[in-house]
């Protein structure tokens, strides 16, 4: 009979302490909210423009160069005549070689310029990101969350319904000293 009565408290602690682990609290928070009311965002953007603006010129600047050498060719072939004949296909033959070599040359420089652009949103936006993202496992923990929904991708997420979720937008945004914009509702879906 004692050994039932231990068997019977024995499973009804392991039910109680189940019950207490299943519990659950579900939290929500809008990152796309948080990024919009940081002023480092704002800074991004213009570094990042001014590089784009920049590379965009040396380019435009080569396409020139381009334009003119292939205007020069084009005059000269004009200029061709049976006495000039040998001469004049020699240096458009040359030119013409210059011309692939800087249009291969403009190609490159686009390419580059698209690298150097992403390796520098990569590089300005990684320690930010990973800033939002620690502020919101810090508020998570203080608030006891055990999972977070990011709210601003409706489509890449399976959130359905947030009512039950407490939203930590506001406080995220708080710790970081963002600047106070209206959040977008997360709205309850179907």
């Amino acid at each position: 009979m004692n050994l039932i009565k231990v068997l019977f408290i024995t499973l009804g602690l392991t039910l109680t302490a189940n019950a207490a682990n299943a519990q659950q609290k579900v939290g929500s928070v809008n990152t796309e909210d948080i990024f919009a009311s940081l002023s480092e965002v704002t800074t991004i953007g213009t570094t990042i423009d001014n590089l784009t603006k920049s590379k965009q010129a040396e380019i435009e600047k080569m396409i020139g160069d381009y334009q003119t050498k292939l205007q020069a060719a084009q005059a000269k072939e004009k200029t061709l005549s049976e006495a000039n004949k040998e001469a004049v296909t020699k240096e458009l033959m040359a030119a013409q070689t210059e011309l692939q070599t800087l249009g291969k040359k403009i190609e490159d420089s686009r390419a580059q310029a698209a690298k150097d652009i992403s390796a520098k949103q990569s590089e300005l936006y990684t320690p930010l990101q990973q800033k939002v993202k620690s502020v919101i496992s810090a508020v998570a923990k203080e608030r006891g969350l055990n999972f977070i929904f990011d709210t601003s991708f409706h489509e890449s997420n399976n959130l359905v319904y947030t009512d039950g979720s407490e939203d930590i937008t506001a406080l995220v945004k708080t710790k970081l000293g963002a600047t106070a914009t209206p959040a977008k509702p997360a709205g309850k879906s179907k």
